[in-house]
């Protein structure tokens, strides 16, 4: 298409371009003006003195990052926390929308699908609040229930050895649900004629599921795991952060809350800022890497 066939082109679709237009500015205030921000993670910040007259120090708040002790903690929790997530959580939004797909009474399956779609609507401060009474190791009903059973409670939100276990299980019940809705409509977009050839043939419902609905939402499937593992250093910041006490640092404590601790609480924003900024150029590899491994290994890619 030459030049003047794509102004043509743009000239008859002007209206799906200005349609553009608040999305783009949303972009431009909102994710791009703001990255400006990153050049405090080469300064020796001062709020009163401002970006303009703060010192530059170099790749010194790198070096103080790369010695920090904590930090290393912290990347270890963030990594084992989100592999969790992944090994744990990410197949079972798929076995969901499989399982709601051979589902035939309506009503039943819409019932179901409300009742697992709703905790995604409550945001983690009410989900924190209700698992911690839950949780409580004096009057929670988890722990009266394995004190019914001769046990000895259990203080799951002030114990190390628990606490990565809640956080896998408390995001898992919020959000399964939530996520098999992009699977379900992958299934569905998948030709029906298929499903009636393979009858014909004689195959039964588990043979349609391997051998048709899993091919079929492959795409889907690997598209969202590159996604995943590029948000592979976000070990849920947010649900942490209203879960956690200083009681389970050791263990709980990620890159996401290391950061609100280090610039809010400690106001070493320039630090805090080299903390974000390591977490971004990760993160970004690791998308493109895990492109690059699905189109050399699955022949897909997401771009």
């Amino acid at each position: 298409m030459n030049k003047s066939s794509r102004w043509k082109l743009a000239r008859s679709n002007w209206d799906m371009y200005v349609l553009l237009v608040p999305g783009l500015i949303f972009l431009l205030l909102f994710k791009y003006t703001p990255m400006y921000g990153v050049v405090i993670a080469f300064q020796d910040f001062n709020i009163f003195s401002g970006i303009g007259g703060s010192e530059w120090v170099g790749l010194e708040q790198f070096r103080k990052l790369v010695h920090s002790e904590d930090f290393f903690r912290v990347l270890t929790n963030t990594l084992l926390i989100s592999m969790y997530k992944i090994v744990l959580l990410f197949p079972v939004p798929i076995v969901v929308a499989l399982l709601l797909n051979e589902v035939r009474k309506m009503l039943f399956k819409r019932t179901i699908q409300t009742i697992i779609y709703l905790p995604h609507f409550l945001s983690w401060v009410i989900i924190s609040g209700l698992f911690v009474t839950l949780l409580s190791p004096t009057d929670g009903l988890v722990n009266q229930i394995i004190t019914l059973f001769s046990g000895e409670p259990i203080s799951f939100l002030q114990d190390n050895s628990f606490f990565r276990s809640v956080v896998v299980f408390t995001a898992g019940w919020k959000e399964i649900g939530w996520n098999a809705i992009i699977f379900i409509a992958a299934i569905a977009g998948i030709d029906q004629e298929q499903y009636e050839a393979a009858s014909i043939d004689g195959a039964g419902r588990i043979r349609k599921m391997i051998s048709i609905t899993l091919p079929g939402i492959m795409p889907t499937i690997v598209l969202m795991f590159i996604l995943r593992i590029g948000s592979l250093l976000e070990a849920g910041t947010e649900q942490i952060l209203t879960m956690y006490n200083p009681l389970v640092y050791d263990t709980g404590d990620v890159i996401g809350t290391y950061v609100y601790r280090m610039g809010l609480g400690q106001q070493d924003y320039s630090f805090s800022t080299a903390v974000g900024l390591f977490n971004s150029v990760v993160g970004f590899i690791l998308i493109i890497s895990g492109n690059m491994l699905s189109k050399k290994f699955l022949k897909r890619s997401i771009w």
